[in-house]
């Protein structure tokens, strides 16, 4: 789970990291008021969506422009005036603090992240500016490499780290974490050494570090990142940014985390899908796909792109499905209007293949099927499974294996068009 900049930096505060200050406003009025009651000469607004690269994006009125931008790879050139601003603006009075707002709110603002569609700005955040001495990068998470946590520091703040690690590695430093000691003192001050910092603030930035750790593992978090990191001219450190992800799985220990959900940011289908306790991923292809357990969900969708065709989605319904899920899972699938043909691939160890084609029967029923649908099962109870979709009328293509599924996955979805 995501949660927006603001609720990171409300929560990184309660460990005692220095976070400019700010408050959050829906509407130009209150950016006016909140810049009014900060009083400092330069305020900053900024556009609150789970995207990164904001500033450098585009503030757009509709869908059509938002594509326009998006396709153009969000150059700056030849496109319509209002577009060369993006989501993070310096003001340097509460009325332009309102103008910016006016000009951001419920405007779809486009980043490289965000896709062709853009994100709905509902709410911006105006905090104050800050006397910005150098940026820095700083970040925490899982390295799956080691099994372990690690930190991760650079000087090269307000950059892409992909581009730094590639262009110029010896920029960034790192410290993993053993869990039976934690993040020791030590690492905390050979990461202030490698990032410039001088003696007098040693201890300081030391406390920083450790403290950012420590609302990496009490929040359970998956990744912290800071980007930038400000050393200030003081040589005092300040989150000018936070992004921070939360482990889904942890939630149930973290009930104020919970509440920072903004589904407005996530896909409708994404939503519906964990309702039933399914998962669902979006993806930008026409081949939609169903699947039971995360291996075999890749393995479909590499062996769809080996054939020549490009996944529209998968849905993993898991070992255990009843039919009740399937089906759900079958109309989550077929709502996405890109999918041109649906390949169901199901391997019944735990999950018996006569449940899954008795959901893809009453699902089929009930949605109206405008699309054709491949079916390769395999496992438990297979033969009962095939009599159900064959005794059901439904136009089904069965397959014999992965490959034969792929391969007619990918002709019905280019017959279709």
């Amino acid at each position: 789970m995501n949660v927006h900049e603001y609720q990171g930096k409300a929560l990184l505060a309660r460990y005692g990291v220095r976070v400019p200050r700010g408050e959050v406003a829906t509407t130009p009025e209150k950016a006016g008021e909140i810049a009014r009651d900060l009083g400092t000469a330069v305020c900053v607004v900024k556009a609150q969506i789970h995207a990164g690269g904001r500033g450098a994006g585009a503030v757009v009125d509709n869908a059509a422009e938002a594509g326009e931008v998006f396709h153009a790879n969000l150059a700056r050139e030849g496109l319509p005036k209002h577009t060369r601003k993006g989501g993070v603006r310096v003001v340097k009075s509460p009325a332009e603090a309102v103008e910016a707002a006016r000009s951001i709110l419920g405007k779809l603002l486009v980043t490289r992240q965000t896709g062709a569609s853009g994100r709905e700005v509902r709410r911006i955040l105006v905090e104050e500016g800050c006397d910005i001495g150098r940026e820095l990068y700083l970040s925490v998470l899982l390295d799956r490499s080691c099994g372990r946590v690690a930190i991760m520091a650079s000087p090269a703040g307000g950059m892409d780290i992909e581009k730094v690690a590639a262009e110029t590695p010896e920029k960034i430093f790192r410290e993993t974490v053993d869990p039976a000691v934690g993040f020791r003192p030590f690492q905390a001050r050979r990461l202030a050494f490698g990032l410039g910092c001088k003696e007098p603030k040693l201890d300081a930035w030391a406390k920083f570090f450790q403290a950012i750790y420590t609302a990496y593992v009490e929040l359970d978090c998956s990744l912290l990142e800071i980007n930038p990191l400000v050393e200030t001219k003081d040589g005092d450190l300040l989150a000018l940014d936070a992004k921070v992800s939360f482990d889904d799985n942890a939630l149930y220990r973290h009930a104020d985390v919970r509440e920072l959900r903004d589904e407005h940011e996530e896909d409708p289908k994404e939503r519906q899908a964990a309702k039933f306790d399914l998962s669902y991923i979006a993806l930008s292809g026409n081949i939609g796909c169903m699947v039971n357990g995360a291996g075999l969900a890749m393995a479909t969708m590499d062996i769809i792109h080996h054939h020549g065709g490009e996944p529209a989605n998968f849905c993993d319904v898991g070992g255990g499905a009843t039919t009740e899920k399937v089906a759900e899972a079958f109309k989550i699938i077929l709502a996405d209007a890109s999918v041109k043909a649906v390949l169901i691939n199901i391997f019944g160890g735990i999950m018996q293949c006569d449940v899954l084609a008795q959901g893809v029967v009453e699902a089929s029923k009930q949605v109206g099927v405008k699309v054709p649908l491949v079916i390769r099962l395999e496992g438990t109870n297979v033969e009962e499974g095939r009599r159900i979709i064959g005794a059901s009328g439904l136009n089904i293509i069965t397959a014999a294996d992965m490959a034969d599924g792929a391969r007619k996955a990918v002709e019905a979805a280019r017959a279709a068009g």
